[in-house]
This record gives C-alpha cells, sequence and structure tokens, in this order.
C-alpha cells in the first residue's frame, strides 16, 4: 500500500531509518520496489504546471505567518476573508498532488496570493493562490512535515528579507528566500542521530526558535539497541545566519536518585525521552516561551516529561515546569509481541502533550495557559503561579492517538478542543469514547456544545477509517474547521456547533497537473482559511491509517 517512494523514503530519512542504515543503497531500492511492488521513478516531470507568469507577489506589507497563526498559538484566524455566513457556498477550486506521497501533513502557509507548503519527498513548493501552479520548488534532505514560517528581516542582503522557514525530519532547519526558492541558509540543530523536528520552528524576532522530538521511540524496537538516550529541547538560532544561541534540554544530563539529593549522582546514569512534539508558545510580556512534552522513553519517567516548560526567550534557562502526569514511560518496543527488551518498567500510558499550550487572554486581560493532553485531560494553568492549575477538565477517554492529540484552537469567548478517542489503538479507561468537538468556556472549563463527529465510514475502510478527530483545529470568526481520521472536514458554527458544511475528501481528484491524487485521513496539521479561501491537507498512511497524498484549496462558487 505505501508504494517504493515511499517506503525507500522510510529506509533512509524516517521512522526505519535505523534498519536501513545496514543496508547498501541499491538494497535500500531493491527492497523498497520489491515491498511497494513497483519501480522506483528518477523523478517526476513539472513542465507542464509551473507558473507561465512571473512571481510579482507584494510580500513586503505582510507578517509574520506560522503554524498556530499568532505567537500564543490560538489558531484563531482574525482577518481569514471569509465568513460563517459564506462557508456553504465553498466549492474545490483545485487539488494539488505531492508526487508519490503517501502522507500530507505540512500546514499550508498564505501570503499574498501565494501557498507555501511541504511535503513527504522533501520539496517545498511556492504554489498560486488562484489556480496552483508551481513558481519554484525547493528540495530539502528529508520530509518536511513542518508548517512553513513565513517573516521579513529588513537586515538580510540579497532580497532574502522575505523569506520562509521549517525544518526536515533530519533535524536540518532551512531559510529559504520566499520569491526564489534560493537556499540562505541550512543549520543542523539536533546532537542525537535519530533527533527530528515534528512541531514548526517558531519565528519571533530576530530568532527561530526549533523544538526537537526523535524516533527513537520506535528505534526502540530494535532488541540489539541500547535505549534510550534522546532528550527533548527547543533550539535558537538567529535569523540572518542560523547560528545557534541557545539550546536546552528538557532532561538534565546526569539524574539524580528521586530523593533530589544532588550528592546522590550515579555517573552517565540518564533520563530520556520527554521530545517536544510542538510549536513553542511566545509569551511576550513574560519574556518566555512555553513547550508541551511527551513521555520518557525509560523508567522512571522524568518529572520534566508530560509536562509544560516555561523558557527564557532570551537565554533558554527553564524558568519552570508544571508535570500534569507522572510515571508515564514508554516506547514502541510495549507493542511487540514476546521478550518487551526496552520497554521501560513503567510501560505507558503515552499520554504525551502534543498539542501546544495556547496562551490566551479575556476581556480584563487575564492571561491563562490552556493544555490538551492525549489523556483526553484539559487544563487552564496559570502562567503568573509557575503553572499552578486554575481548572482541568476531561472530555475523551484517551489514548496513543488522543484524547486532544495536535492542537486546540480558542477566540476571545471559546476555547475549542478535539477530541480523537480512536477505536484503532488500545484502551486505557473502561470509558465511552467521545470522538468530536468541544466548546469550552476557557475562564472556568464549563462545556458551552458537543458537536459528535459522526460516523462516515464504510465497514471495508475500517479499522483505517475512524470518526476521531485527531488533526489541529483553526477558529474563524463564527465558525470553527475540524478535518477527520475519516476524512470529513466539517465547518461548525462557534455558537452551537452546528454543521454549516462539509466535504468528503477520502476519494480521488485530478489535480492541477493531470494527474490523480488521493484523499485520506485528515491528521496532524489543520485547515488554513485565508484571502477568501480554505486549505487542508488529505491523507495519512502512518499508525494505519487512510493514505492520500493531495492538497485541496477551496473558494467561494460563483
Amino acid at each position: 500500500m505505501l508504494g517504493a517512494e515511499a517506503i525507500l523514503a522510510a529506509l533512509e530519512a524516517g521512522p526505519m531509518q535505523s534498519q536501513g542504515e545496514h543496508l547498501s543503497e541499491a538494497q535500500r531500492r531493491l527492497l523498497a520496489e520489491h515491498l511497494g511492488s513497483g519501480k522506483l521513478r528518477n523523478g517526476w516531470d513539472s513542465r507542464d504546471w509551473f507558473c507561465t507568469d512571473p512571481f510579482d507577489a507584494n510580500l513586503s506589507k505582510s507578517k509574520t505567518h506560522a503554524w498556530g497563526f499568532s505567537p500564543e498559538n490560538t489558531r484563531h484566524i482574525s482577518d481569514a476573508g471569509l465568513t460563517a455566513e459564506e462557508m456553504p457556498q465553498l466549492v474545490l477550486k483545485w487539488a494539488f498532488a505531492y508526487p508519490g506521497a503517501t502522507r500530507a501533513r505540512s500546514q499550508p502557509t498564505v501570503v499574498a496570493g501565494v501557498v507555501y507548503v511541504g511535503s513527504q519527498s522533501g520539496s517545498v513548493y511556492a504554489l498560486d493562490l488562484q489556480s496552483g501552479c508551481v513558481y519554484w520548488r525547493f528540495d530539502a534532505d528529508a520530509e518536511v512535515r513542518s508548517a512553513i514560517s513565513f517573516g521579513l528581516d529588513g537586515a538580510a542582503g540579497d532580497g532574502g528579507g522575505e523569506s520562509v522557514y521549517f525544518g526536515d525530519f533530519s533535524g536540518s532547519v532551512y531559510r529559504v528566500n520566499a520569491r526564489t526558492g534560493k537556499l540562505l541558509w541550512r543549520a543542523k540543530v539536533g546532537d542525537h542521530p535519530d533527533v527530528t523536528i515534528t512541531g514548526s520552528p517558531q519565528l519571533h524576532r530576530d530568532r527561530l526558535y526549533v523544538p526537537l522530538s526523535s524516533t527513537e521511540w520506535a528505534r526502540a524496537t530494535d532488541p540489539s539497541y541500547a535505549c534510550c538516550n534522546f532528550r527533548g529541547g527547543v533550539v535558537a538560532l538567529s535569523v540572518t545566519a542560523g547560528k545557534q544561541l541557545w539550546k536546552t534540554h528538557v532532561i538534565p544530563q546526569v539524574r539524580q536518585e528521586l530523593t533530589g539529593d544532588p550528592e546522590n549522582v550515579r555517573e552517565n546514569d540518564t533520563y530520556s525521552g520527554a521530545p517536544v512534539w510542538n510549536t513553542p508558545t511566545i509569551d511576550r510580556a513574560r519574556n518566555l516561551l512555553y513547550v508541551g512534552t511527551g513521555q520518557s522513553y525509560t523508567s522512571p519517567a522524568h518529572r520534566n516529561s508530560d509536562a509544560v516548560i516555561a523558557m527564557d526567550l532570551d537565554s533558554g534557562e527553564i524558568k519552570w515546569s508544571r508535570q500534569l502526569l507522572s510515571g508515564d514511560a514508554w516506547n514502541l518496543a510495549c507493542l511487540l509481541p514476546g521478550e518487551h527488551v526496552n520497554c521501560p518498567e513503567q510501560n505507558g500510558p503515552d499520554f504525551d502533550i502534543g498539542a501546544p499550550p495556547i496562551l490566551w487572554s479575556d476581556e480584563q486581560e487575564r492571561e491563562l495557559l490552556l493544555v490538551g493532553q492525549k489523556s483526553g485531560m484539559v487544563y487552564a494553568l496559570d502562567p503568573d503561579l509557575e503553572g499552578e492549575t486554575v481548572w482541568k477538565r476531561k472530555l475523551g477517554r484517551g489514548g496513543f492517538s488522543g484524547g486532544v492529540h495536535w492542537g486546540m484552537a480558542a477566540d476571545s469567548q471559546q476555547l475549542y478542543v478535539p477530541i480523537a478517542d480512536t477505536e484503532y489503538f488500545g484502551k486505557y479507561e473502561k470509558l465511552p469514547a467521545s470522538p468530536g468537538l468541544f466548546a469550552l468556556d476557557p475562564k472556568t472549563g464549563m462545556q458551552m456544545w458537543f458537536a459528535p463527529a459522526g460516523d462516515h465510514c464504510l465497514p471495508e475502510q475500517r479499522p483505517a477509517c475512524d470518526p476521531g478527530l485527531s488533526a489541529a483545529v483553526t477558529s474563524v470568526p463564527g465558525a470553527v474547521l475540524a478535518g477527520g481520521f475519516d476524512g470529513m472536514l466539517k465547518a461548525y458554527t462557534a455558537d452551537t456547533g452546528a454543521v454549516i458544511w462539509q466535504y468528503d475528501t477520502n476519494r480521488e481528484f485530478t489535480t492541477v497537473s493531470g494527474v490523480s491524487a488521493r484523499g485520506g485521513s485528515i491528521e496532524s496539521d489543520g485547515p488554513v482559511v485565508s484571502e477568501g479561501h480554505l486549505l487542508v491537507n488529505s491523507g495519512y498512511l502512518y499508525g494505519g491509517r487512510l493514505p492520500g497524498n493531495v492538497l485541496l484549496v477551496f473558494g467561494r462558487s460563483l
């Protein structure tokens, strides 16, 4: 089902890299063709779909664009150019195929009529918003799953002030000229062979803040591998040159006993894990950034796992940490049959904080950190009291894929919480599943409404098809947009949760290049509404979901 290109990518720069590194290049290619039941292509012909008109977008007055649509990661778009009343008029304008891909998870960024988006192959595209033609293509070293961050830097020369920034699956960060696709700098941010970048780098002032996660949780399935020593963190890079300004690991190098006695230290005895899957949240007033962390890879779980961490923007110093779940140590070896050599003693439950914290403020300018977890728990933390809990509420059963997985959204009145509660993975609690979208009062946690995801799956598509909402959601004035594991994209009214528009992306599409592409599960990244258009990726063959390789762009019907 994967196809030869996707299998080769997994062996060379993806989750199967540790297995592929023992093979020669020729062996990897032969294996990919054998398992993928087809020949590898030596490239693709793009002559018919490059733009004929020159790139003439006025980028000079554009604001900074990023994954969360604001430094606070609210995922609310106030100037979408598309009202809730206009949502029912949406029709598909064009579709774009990612050649050879089986998943599409780089959230598109729209700037002055240009769409910037990455892909599984590592290609980053600049597309025309109106037609879908390609202005330029840049090839990174590995898959680009992060959103593309856009920003201006007046100090940069040779037209480099209009730049896009992104990370790839091998732990490299790039700055590319937004107008030409020319590489301005490339920086390697990891000091571990399994480091990767899943959360999108956050651009703030003259720095780029890059979260560090890893694939070591999967490498642990190899019984000969001495698991584990990766430690999650954040790296700050200078915008102009990509120079590392600081790197902070959320787990210290050498561990102390749980008593905290500084004299009781065992040499070379380290904690591991606590990856940072999400985009850093910027708190300009307090000069802090916030990230959520994942589980530990080894027992005992470190106190900074499954936690919200506050770091100083200038130095990277950890100012405070608030753990939301203790004792969570897990890696993929725990799912193997038979002897679990590298499975930690605590064995789960793998309840990461995969979604970035939202820095939210009300009319009285009281600020809260709103945090969702794969356990199905949602929290409001006080940033002035080192993350002390203001309220918490359990909305879902939780599991490997959420609970809350990739991203909530918040406007001035409500917090919108997608719950996955998938049937595909194991259950940790004997509770009914609650896949769907919740609206909460951010000040109290009180439920305002709940919209069930609904079941749109055909029997023959199960278990890959599932009604859960795992992808990040997006808020616009009067409406909330969410995509599901089943490929359904829906617009809900913000006041009641009623569905005002929906579109089934789980099907075949004819794309602007003339080739066929397929939609599937909507996962990881969320919908984007900009300049009167709605954009979403569809397809996610990972964790047993529905494969696909298409970017869909909707606009108002004439």
